[in-house]
């Protein structure tokens, strides 16, 4: 079932957050966001525009300092120097020096991170093959491509090996090659015990990699949960038939409380498994022929959709 967010608990949690609040003069950009982000897990952050997620992921990492309420990486607060070390960043709105190459770049951070010369000249090269830049690494940024650049703001995240990665919008510039490409890097971080915090509105992407997620809607979780959990909650069913009447389809309303039909087909969502048999009598009762029956797991749009519109309309 959908579960509203609760407060951190003991757990191994790589990003903690408890009733975690910005305001800008007037304006509330994070209401009441608590949040508990498992370690070595791909952890989907969503929300529509305006929602807060933007101003919540600079709050995690000390970018923005927070009005109220606390938040932890890897335990400590986001400002402790310690953290800076442990955690790589890829924000929204990048703008990088155009006039270094990407080894350049790459270098120029490794030394901001204190990484000894030695560790840079080994790290860089595995970087840019990680990322799809391999040949490309003597080349200005200012000649790459947004996706490339991209790419090369992918390359400065993991650069130092960190425990966490917060990734803000990753693939917006980026083509379906290279989306696909970030979804084999997120899960290769992960298979190396590292934690993956993804900000994103691309919800068919979330969906392919994310253990769990987090939607949040005026600054506060209203759902959280396992990816697997939160897509198995209703029970949806698509129908195919031919003669669906008016009289049929008031039946199906008096089974489901959800009856849409497009391309000729009839979507119901059911609340049990055993009501599916009752639609097809539903159509056969009323002169109908049925063609498939078909059980469809919600997607992470049905659901996202779903709990926002719900949490709009209180």
């Amino acid at each position: 079932m959908v579960k509203e967010g609760k407060g951190p608990s003991s757990g191994d949690f790589a990003i903690e957050t408890a009733h975690l609040r910005k305001q800008f003069e007037q304006k509330v950009a994070v209401e009441d966001l608590t949040l508990a982000v498992p370690r070595g897990e791909i952890f989907g952050f969503l929300g529509p525009n305006g929602a807060g997620k933007t101003t919540a992921v600079k709050m995690l990492m000390g970018l923005v300092r927070s009005t109220s309420g606390v938040a932890r990486l890897l335990g400590l607060p986001p400002h402790d120097l310690r953290v800076k070390e442990r955690i790589g960043y890829l924000p929204e709105l990048f703008r990088f020096h155009e006039w270094l190459t990407a080894e350049q770049f790459l270098d120029f951070h490794g030394r901001l991170y204190g990484m000894p010369e030695e560790k840079r000249r080994r790290r860089i090269p595995e970087v840019l093959e990680l990322v799809g830049l391999k040949t490309e690494g003597k080349y200005r940024l200012g000649t790459f491509s947004k996706g490339m650049q991209q790419r090369a703001g992918l390359g400065q995240a993991i650069l130092n090996d960190p425990d966490v990665v917060l990734l803000d919008e990753p693939t917006s510039a980026l083509d379906p090659i290279g989306r696909r490409d970030v979804r084999d890097l997120m899960r290769f971080l992960k298979d190396q015990g590292r934690t993956v915090f993804l900000n994103s509105h691309l919800l068919s992407e979330i969906e392919m990699v994310c253990d769990q997620v987090a939607i949040i809607d005026h600054g506060k979780v209203i759902a959280t949960g396992g990816l697997q959990e939160l897509l198995g909650t209703g029970l949806e069913v698509e129908v195919e038939a031919e003669g669906v009447t008016p009289a049929a389809l008031a039946e199906l309303r008096s089974i489901s409380p959800s009856v849409a039909t497009e391309n000729g087909r009839v979507l119901l969502r059911l609340g049990e498994r055993e009501e599916i048999p009752r639609v097809a009598e539903a159509i056969h009762r009323h002169g109908g022929k049925l063609y498939s029956l078909n059980r469809r797991r919600g997607s992470l749009e049905d659901l996202f959709i779903r709990v926002v519109e719900g949490e709009e309309s209180k």
